[in-house]
C-alpha cells in the first residue's frame, strides 16, 4: 500500500512540475479584457442605464456559448458596462431576448437555483489566483444571489453580504444594475488587474453563455477561464472598517415527550466583522443563535455509517474552504457542524484572509458552554496555505478540542482533549483539467503510529470527451477526529471512475456515453482482505430540450464488520463476519426543467444483503412564476428480508412550498414525513429582509408522531392519533450596522 501511495505521489508531483502548469496567467487572461474608469457622477440603482457614466463606459464584446456547444456566439447576446466610485463597484447589464415568450424563473426568492432561472452572473477573481473569488447574480425577475467561490469551479451560495440591484423588463430585453460595496469583498491593494467573467443562462434558447470563453465540460463560474478587468488606477488598500449585526430573539417551546411545561425565553447576541485590510478580516460572534437557519432535509438512513448534512450557519462560511476542504468528503478532520448543535456557543472568533500574494491563513476559536451531560469545550482550528506553481497549494493545519471542568466529574468518560495535525498538497493545473490531492493527517497522542493516521492520494482528469479519476486512501483504526466527519475507520480504499461522451452532430441529443465506477475497501489489519466492493456500469443521455436519461448496473459485496439491521429499524441484526453479494439495476429520467411542471424519477431494484429492495425516488417541481414554487420530494424503499429479519416499507415524503410576496418578503412551508423514525416535521418560515442583510424571521417548528401513512407494517405498526412531540415558535430581529 505504501509503495503504491509513493508512486501516485510522485506522479502528482511530476504532473504539477510540468511546465504547462507553471504559467502564472490564466488561460484566457490575454484574450478578453475590459477597462474600468472612476466616476464622480452619481449612479442610481434602478435598472435604467441613463446615467452619464454608462454612456462613456467600455462595453463587453459578444458572449460565446458554453452549452449546448462551446463554439460560436450566443443567440441571446448580453452587454456589460462597468464603473466605480470611491465606495462601490457598479455593473450595468443588458440581456437581449430575441425569442418571444415568458422568461422562466422559479420565484423572487433569494439564492435561486441557477439551472432553473433565466439569470446573469458576475464572477470576480480579485486575488488573481484562479481558485477563490466572489459571485453575484440576478434572475430575470430580480431575485438576488451571492456566493463565495472556491476550488476554482465551486460556489457556496449560503454566504451573504451587503449589495444592491434592480431589474427592468422589456419585450426584447431585460436590464439590471449592481452596486457592490468594496467593503463587501476582499482584494489586494495596489493591484491594477482583477480576473473577471460574466455568465448568462437563457433557458428559452437552452443556452448558457459567457464573455470569456469556457469549455463546456466546466461550469461557467470556472475561475481558470476568467478574462481581465483593468482598473484606470490601482485599487487602494483600505483601512480598518467594521460592521456589527446585533440580534434579539424571543422563543416559546414545549416538549410533550418529557412532560415539560411551556418555556418562554428572550435572548440577544451579535456578530461583528472587522475588515483589517482589503484582504484580511476578523469575524466575531457572541451568544449566536441559529434558529432561523433552514431545517435539514431528512434522509432515509439505510447506511451503516453516519449521514452528512451541510453547514449553513453564516459565521462559519467566509474563507471556510481553508477548513472545510481539508481531507475528502468521507474523511474530514474538521466539520464545523460538530460545534454548537448539542450545547450553546458562548463566543467565537475567526481571523482569515491573505498574507501577501501567495499565502492564506485561517484561525478559528470557539467556546461552548455546558448543557446537561455535555461538557463545555474549546474548539480551535488553524490552517496556513501556500500557493505553488500556477494554481496548486500546500496546506498545513492543526485542530484542537479541549474539554473543561472534567476533573471533579466522575461521570465523564470521554477524552479531555483531541488533536489532529496534517499537511496536504492540492494539485490544480492551469487549465483545470488535472486536479489531485495528497494528504497526511495524524492524531497527536503520546505515541505517533499509522493506526492513528489518515493518508491518501488522488488525481482526476477532465476534458470535453473524457473524465477519469483514481483515488487511494488509508484511514487507521485509531484515527479519531472528534471535531471532524469520519464515515469509517480501519480501512484501505481504492476507487476510480471513467466516463466518455459522444457529441453527435445535427441531433436532438447533446451527448451520450458510457461510464464505469468502482469502489473497494480492504482490511489492512487482516492481510488486506476484501470488506466492500461496488462496481457500476452506466450509460447517460442528455437532450437539447434539457431532459436526461441514464441507466446502470451495480454489483455489490459487503462483509459486515459489526452486526447490522439493513432496515435500520431496530430489528434482528445480521451477524458480524457474514458476507453478502448482490446485483441491482437502476434508471433515472429528468424532464425539461424549463417547463412549469418538471419531474425527476429514479427507480432501482435488485438484491439487498440477504433479501431484495425496490427503491423509488421522485422530485416534482411546479412553479407559479414569479411568486412561488411547489416541490414534492418522495423516497420509498420496499425491503424484503427472510424471517426472522425485519422487512420494511419506508416512506419519506417532503412537500415544500415557497411563496415570495416580493423580492424582500418570503414564506416557506416545509413538511417532512418519515415513517422510519415515526416523525412528522413541520417547519414554517417567514422572512422579511427590510434592509440589506437585515431580517425579521418568524419560524414555527413542530415534530409529531403520526399514524402510519402506509397503513401499518412490521416495522411501524403505530396507528394512534396525531400526537405532538415538541413544538416551538421563534421571532428574531437582526440589523447590519456599518
Amino acid at each position: 500500500m505504501l509503495k503504491q501511495a509513493v508512486i501516485i505521489f510522485f506522479i502528482v508531483i511530476i504532473c504539477a512540475g510540468n511546465s504547462t502548469f507553471c504559467q502564472t496567467p490564466g488561460v484566457n487572461r490575454d484574450k478578453r479584457k475590459i477597462h474600468i474608469t472612476q466616476t464622480d457622477k452619481p449612479v442610481t440603482i434602478d435598472g435604467i442605464l441613463d446615467e452619464e457614466p454608462w454612456m462613456t463606459a467600455e462595453r463587453t464584446g459578444k458572449f460565446q456559448r458554453v452549452t449546448p456547444t462551446d463554439t460560436g456566439f450566443a443567440k441571446a447576446q448580453t452587454e456589460v458596462v462597468l464603473t466605480y466610485d470611491k465606495s462601490n463597484l457598479y455593473v450595468g447589464i443588458i440581456c437581449y431576448d430575441p425569442t418571444p415568450g415568458k422568461r422562466p424563473v422559479e420565484s423572487l426568492r433569494r439564492d435561486y437555483t441557477f439551472m432553473k432561472n433565466d439569470n446573469f452572473m458576475l464572477f470576480l477573481n480579485t486575488y488573481n489566483d484562479h481558485t477563490n473569488g466572489f459571485a453575484f447574480g440576478i434572475s430575470a425577475a430580480g431575485a438576488q444571489t451571492e456566493g463565495l467561490q472556491y476550488d476554482a469551479t465551486k460556489v457556496d451560495y449560503s454566504w451573504e453580504t451587503k449589495w444592491k440591484s434592480a431589474v427592468k423588463s422589456y419585450d426584447d430585453r431585460w436590464v439590471s444594475e449592481f452596486s457592490i460595496p468594496f467593503r463587501s469583498i476582499r482584494y489586494f491593494g495596489g493591484v491594477s488587474e482583477w480576473g473577471i467573467n460574466f455568465g448568462r443562462q437563457d433557458l428559452k434558447n437552452n443556452e448558457k453563455s459567457a464573455w470569456a470563453p469556457v469549455p463546456r465540460q466546466f461550469p461557467h463560474c470556472s475561475l481558470p477561464y476568467v478574462g481581465t478587468l483593468i482598473w484606470d488606477k490601482p485599487r487602494e488598500d483600505a483601512g480598518l472598517r467594521f460592521s456589527i449585526i446585533p440580534y434579539v430573539i424571543g422563543k416559546v417551546t414545549r416538549v410533550n415527550e418529557t412532560g415539560e411545561t411551556t418555556k418562554w425565553n428572550i435572548n440577544a447576541g451579535l456578530d461583528a466583522k472587522m475588515i483589517l485590510s482589503t484582504k484580511m478580516n476578523l469575524d466575531l460572534t457572541v451568544n449566536p443563535d441559529y434558529s432561523q437557519v433552514e431545517v435539514d432535509k431528512q434522509q432515509t438512513n439505510l447506511d451503516r455509517y453516519e449521514l452528512f448534512f451541510p453547514e449553513k450557519r453564516q459565521f462559519y462560511l467566509e474563507n471556510s474552504d481553508l477548513f472545510a476542504n481539508l481531507g475528502t468528503e468521507r474523511v474530514r478532520p474538521f466539520f464545523s457542524r460538530r460545534i454548537g448543535l448539542e450545547n450553546p456557543v458562548l463566543a467565537g472568533a475567526r481571523l482569515s484572509g491573505n498574507i501577501g500574494n501567495r499565502w492564506r491563513i485561517g484561525i478559528m476559536d470557539i467556546q461552548t458552554s455546558r448543557k446537561e451531560e455535555i461538557h463545555a469545550a474549546n474548539y480551535m482550528v488553524a490552517a496556513l496555505q501556500r500557493q505553488v506553481f500556477s494554481r496548486s497549494n500546500i496546506t498545513a493545519f492543526l485542530i484542537n478540542k479541549q474539554v473543561f471542568n472534567t476533573t471533579d466529574d466522575e461521570t465523564f468518560t470521554g477524552n479531555k482533549y483531541n488533536r489532529i495535525a496534517g499537511i496536504e498538497y492540492n494539485l490544480a493545473s492551469n487549465d483545470n483539467r488535472w486536479n489531485g490531492k495528497v494528504y497526511y493527517h495524524q492524531n497527536i497522542p503520546e505515541i505517533i503510529t499509522l493506526r492513528d493516521a489518515a493518508l491518501a492520494a488522488n488525481i482526476s482528469y477532465s476534458s470535453q470527451y473524457l473524465s477519469a479519476s483514481m483515488n487511494q486512501a488509508l484511514t487507521g483504526s485509531g484515527f479519531n477526529a472528534e471535531t471532524g466527519y469520519i464515515r469509517r475507520k480501519g480501512y484501505y480504499q481504492l476507487n476510480g471512475s471513467f466516463q466518455y461522451k459522444f457529441f453527435p452532430k445535427e441531433s436532438k441529443l447533446i451527448s451520450h456515453g458510457p461510464g464505469v465506477r468502482f469502489d473497494t475497501y480492504l482490511d489492512p489489519y487482516s492481510s488486506f482482505s476484501l470488506t466492500d466492493r461496488e462496481i457500476q456500469l452506466s450509460y447517460n443521455f442528455d437532450w437539447l430540450n434539457k431532459s436526461a436519461f441514464s441507466f446502470d448496473f451495480r454489483e455489490n459485496y459487503i462483509k459486515l464488520l459489526a452486526p447490522f439491521d439493513p432496515t435500520n429499524t431496530g430489528g434482528l441484526q445480521l451477524a458480524a463476519g457474514e458476507g453478502f453479494s448482490w446485483n441491482e439495476y437502476g434508471a433515472t429520467w429528468a424532464s425539461d426543467n424549463r417547463k412549469m411542471l418538471n419531474v425527476v424519477l429514479t427507480g432501482r431494484y435488485g438484491g439487498y444483503y440477504n433479501g431484495t429492495k425496490l427503491a423509488l425516488n421522485s422530485e416534482l417541481n411546479y412553479r407559479v412564476q414569479p411568486y412561488g414554487s411547489l416541490a414534492l420530494v418522495t423516497t420509498y424503499n420496499d425491503i424484503s428480508l427472510p424471517a426472522p429479519y425485519n422487512s420494511a416499507k419506508l416512506l419519506l415524503i417532503g412537500p415544500r412550498f415557497d411563496f415570495t410576496f416580493t423580492d424582500n418578503l418570503f414564506f416557506t412551508s416545509f413538511i417532512q414525513y418519515n415513517n422510519q423514525i415515526d416523525n412528522l416535521n413541520l417547519n414554517l418560515r417567514f422572512q422579511w429582509r427590510f434592509a440589506p442583510v437585515s431580517d425579521l424571521f418568524i419560524v414555527y417548528t413542530e415534530n409529531s408522531y403520526a399514524a402510519d401513512i402506509l397503513g401499518g407494517n412490521e416495522v411501524n405498526p403505530y396507528s394512534g392519533n396525531y400526537h405532538v412531540k415538541n413544538r416551538g415558535l421563534v421571532v428574531k430581529l437582526s440589523y447590519w450596522f456599518n
